[in-house]
């Protein structure tokens, strides 16, 4: 058997290809849009691969199952649940994909959304334990999916979490400790909230230590998965909306060209918005007036997803040599609307000095300062669950995931002073709400953590 995890840090987001080396035929789970490492593993491993499956309609990324058909001509398979605009194959509880010896079988596992599946591996086809499950977004390291996300369009969070109770207490835990668990996510993603580092576990440790297998009643298991979700990226619904449909499909040699500064210009005029990638520090001192700041060290393409719309055309100011790979992490997301990147950002700002502008970034003591004084109003951009740890004083709380959507709920004239836990989600706050029209903002230089610190010494 070829059994190969692939995990992609920026969507904290894993795809599988199981293959089976007697018969060379093989399928991909879970796939992302940039398909070219399964084609090129498949080929180096003289594999045909044959079907793709997707364990859900995923909401945080677009999946790859258009591209590898076109590509290998597979089959594409979701849940018997599903309800897509395509042709799709439907598997039931218990269908078996035979690869040859090795087998995979499915097992419905609705709760995060109505149509998952998890995928039982078998490396032979009349083994009684199987060497592995994918859990999709079922199951996950030391937490399980999140059952709020499809609230909004015809089946509720009480819904979906009673039905992930029984897909979890009644159906993964029922299998045996020593089968091996790959999930469809990892620490980060906002499909969850206590989503651990590692990509793989056993039944038997999430039954012994992930606080959702512990033995509970259905009620109980719907008030501790749902209690300090984190808000969910306005692009999710866009995402699993366009998972379900025919689109574009990405080519294996998607690139972005590079513009002059005629080239940038008109784009800018033309409607075009600023994503500056670069790290926070080189934004913060000099960056175009209007510029987002997302810089590509990070969770990238998720935050991209918060700040932006599928619809607008983008202009990229990268880190060098990091251009194309920006420009793909958009496309992970549906986001095809880059136009190009600035092809050289140092002369372009030394050349447009009137459009230049600084972020005000203030130290612990400057931000105390300002609160005691009651000169700005302080925004609290962390996550639900970040909140039990602390706070500034007096701030008001608006997740970074809500804040396009919320920004009407402060006021313009008045000064405002954004923070998160480290510096980096207040960096891409700070810069979406003066690109929105704020004049005057400023963020805290390491964030709540700096703050917390700065707080337990002067005690």
């Amino acid at each position: 058997m070829i059994f190969t995890q692939y995990y992609l840090d920026c969507l904290s987001q894993a795809s599988y290809l199981v293959g089976d080396e007697t018969t060379g035929q093989a399928v991909i789970v879970d796939p992302r849009r940039d398909i070219e490492e399964y084609l090129d593993d498949a080929r180096a491993r003289g594999l045909e691969i044959v079907g793709v499956v997707n364990t859900h309609f995923h909401a945080d990324f677009v999946s790859g199952h258009h591209e590898l058909a076109r590509e290998t001509g597979a089959w594409i398979g979701f849940g018997a649940a599903a309800a897509a605009d395509f042709p799709v194959r439907h598997l039931g509880d218990d269908d078996r994909i035979s690869l040859g010896d090795v087998t995979v079988q499915v097992m419905t596992t609705p709760g995060h959304t109505p149509e998952s599946i998890s995928l039982l591996v078998f490396e032979h086809a009349d083994d009684e334990v199987p060497y592995a499950v994918l859990t999709g977004d079922a199951l996950f390291i030391g937490d399980v999916g999140r059952p709020d996300l499809l609230a909004s369009v015809g089946v509720t969070a009480d819904e979906l979490g009673r039905m992930l109770y029984d897909s979890v207490h009644h159906k993964l835990m029922a299998l045996p400790d020593a089968v091996r668990v790959f999930p469809a996510h990892g620490a980060g993603s906002a499909c969850g909230k206590n989503l651990s580092t590692e990509t793989q576990s056993t039944i038997g440790e999430q039954r012994a230590f992930n606080y959702a297998c512990q033995p509970m009643s259905e009620d109980e298991f719907l008030a501790v998965v749902t209690e300090g979700q984190p808000s969910a990226p306005a692009y999710f619904l866009y995402n699993a909306t366009l998972n379900k449909q025919e689109r574009d499909v990405r080519d294996l040699d998607a690139s972005v060209p590079a513009l002059s500064a005629g080239a940038v210009e008109a784009a800018l005029a033309s409607g075009a918005v600023v994503h500056d990638a670069r790290d926070v520090q080189e934004y913060a001192a000099g960056h175009l007036r209007g510029a987002v700041n997302v810089p590509a060290d990070g969770r990238m393409a998720e935050t991209v997803g918060m700040v932006f719309t599928p619809d607008q055309r983008v202009v990229v100011i990268a880190p060098e040599g990091a251009e194309q790979d920006i420009a793909t992490r958009f496309a992970r997301i549906g986001f095809d609307h880059v136009v190009g990147y600035v092809a050289d950002p140092e002369a372009y700002l030394v050349s447009h000095p009137d459009d230049v502008e600084r972020a005000s970034r203030l130290t612990v003591a400057e931000a105390d300062r300002a609160v005691a004084a009651d000169a700005v109003q302080v925004v609290d951009i962390r996550n639900a669950g970040e909140l039990a740890t602390g706070g500034l004083p007096g701030a008001v709380h608006i997740p970074l995931a809500e804040l396009a959507a919320r920004s009407a709920e402060l006021d313009p004239s008045r000064p405002v002073l954004v923070y998160c836990a480290g510096g980096w989600r207040s960096s891409v706050a700070s810069s979406l709400l003066r690109a929105d029209g704020f004049a005057d903002v400023s963020d805290i230089l390491g964030g709540f953590g700096a703050w917390q610190r700065a707080h337990a010494v002067a005690s």
